[in-house]
């Protein structure tokens, strides 16, 4: 098989290596003179800071239009407002059982603890404390949800910076879309600037996502540098326990919910593998929508509601992505940096799963959840663009997973609703993946 030196994953693998091997030389080449940081190693830290200052950039624009977008899409289902309601339902069900799984998961290996914790970078914010503080941190303090904070350092100059409270946000990008949706034709104007605004935004996304080859190399060397090869012994755990955490959701909590619904669990399968198995491929939920949708059909579920449940769920309904993985990287960031999480910090992973899942989009969904998740719980982003460098492993069955979700939810509403043809999951032929 020839190797593509071409390809997106060869070349983030690529610079895994080299910000690997860079990293164990700034570590031999010791610090520089007073104690500071050699030229390697600040050149390093340099790198992968500008790229998590790139990522911080583009999570407000994207979150809010998403999920303006998205749920302004509701739009066209007024005339089947029940079944999309139990869509969404089911979406919700879905999503906090996948979150949970990743909780236990995460608490049980604990993939980013470690003998001494990492140094906190600087400008990292304490997560919500109480319920009371909670309940006041959803109410916007102004329309973007803007915060600011001075410090005053021990040469008495004061710096000020402004940033996103991601909490408030989410609470105003939800607001504003439902009011779209009450406005109706009158919002029209409004949302195609929100979509131009969507479509711009992934763009300037998927630019910053091609700098990640860059980007990693500086992160994983600087962590190399730092703290030598416990950092990568702690990716290669947390890589376990996401993987661990997909197989109980698709070999363990997806027959159950079948089973519980009077589906065939095992023929089930047989019909949606051609879908999960090119999403394992191609690492595209979008890219593997018109395969799903074939397979959905094939299930017996009803073909006008298969062309709504299955685009849908492309783009809003992630288990992997947006469940199980933020759940257990929001773990392994705030082991990493030694920062312990209490109730309040698992609570609003929930909250931040279930609702902020509308954010994710494509190839892009498992990132834009991971900086959503990190920062609303006040997390260093620096975590976000570590997991990076292993990202493509990952995703490969994070999609899967996010496939198979897709067709379940479609194939259970449409057996509770009777829109499934009633022998079709002991007729239906499986085939393979089109070509």
């Amino acid at each position: 098989m020839t190797l593509n030196y071409r390809s997106f994953g060869f070349q983030v693998l690529a610079g895994m290596v080299i910000g690997l091997l860079l990293g164990l030389l700034a570590r031999s080449m010791g610090a520089g003179p007073d104690g500071e940081l050699n030229a390697l190693s600040q050149a390093l830290k340099t790198i992968g800071g500008i790229f998590v200052q790139l990522l911080k950039a583009i999570v407000a624009p994207l979150v809010f239009a998403a999920i303006v977008a998205s749920i302004a899409n509701l739009r066209a289902l007024d005339n089947a407002a029940r079944l999309a309601g139990r869509t969404l339902l089911w979406f919700a069900i879905t999503a906090l059982i996948a979150v949970v799984v990743g909780l236990a998961v995460g608490l049980l290996i604990q993939p980013g603890l470690s003998a001494k914790g990492a140094p906190i970078p600087a400008g990292h914010v304490t997560s919500v404390g109480g319920w009371l503080d909670f309940l006041k941190g959803l109410i916007p303090d102004n329309a973007l949800g803007l915060s600011g904070s001075t410090k005053i350092a021990d040469d008495g100059k004061a710096t000020t910076s402004l940033s996103f409270n991601i909490l408030q946000l989410l609470v105003i990008s939800i607001a504003v879309g439902l009011a779209t949706l009450k406005l109706g034709e009158r919002a029209d104007p409004f949302l195609a600037f929100v979509r131009s605004l969507l479509a711009v935004v992934r763009t300037l996304l998927g630019w910053i996502i091609r700098l990640t080859p860059i980007g990693s190399a500086g992160l994983i060397g600087t962590a190399v540098a730092t703290y030598g090869w416990t950092a990568l012994a702690q990716l290669g755990s947390f890589a376990g326990a996401v993987y661990l955490g997909l197989a109980i959701i698709i070999l363990g909590v997806y027959p159950l919910l079948l089973i519980l619904n009077g589906i065939n669990p095992l023929r089930f399968f047989s019909i949606a593998w051609p879908a999960i198995q090119l999403g394992f491929v191609s690492r595209s939920s979008v890219g593997t929508l018109p395969v799903t949708e074939s397979v959905t059909e094939r299930m017996g579920v009803e073909r006008g509601y298969a062309a709504f449940a299955v685009p849908l769920a492309a783009t809003t309904k992630m288990d992997g992505c947006a469940s199980i993985y933020p759940a257990i990287a929001a773990i392994f960031v705030a082991g990493f940096y030694g920062i312990p999480l209490h109730a309040m910090d698992y609570a609003l992973i929930v909250i931040v799963s279930v609702i902020g899942s509308a954010a994710t989009a494509g190839l892009t969904g498992a990132i834009v959840m991971l900086t959503l998740t990190l920062s609303t719980l006040g997390l260093p982003l620096e975590g976000a663009g570590l997991l990076l460098a292993i990202d493509p492993i990952l995703d490969m069955g994070r999609t899967a997973v996010n496939v198979a979700g897709q067709v379940l939810v479609a194939t259970i509403v449409a057996k509770q609703e009777g829109l499934l043809e009633a022998d079709a999951l002991n007729e239906a032929p499986v085939t393979a993946v089109p070509a």
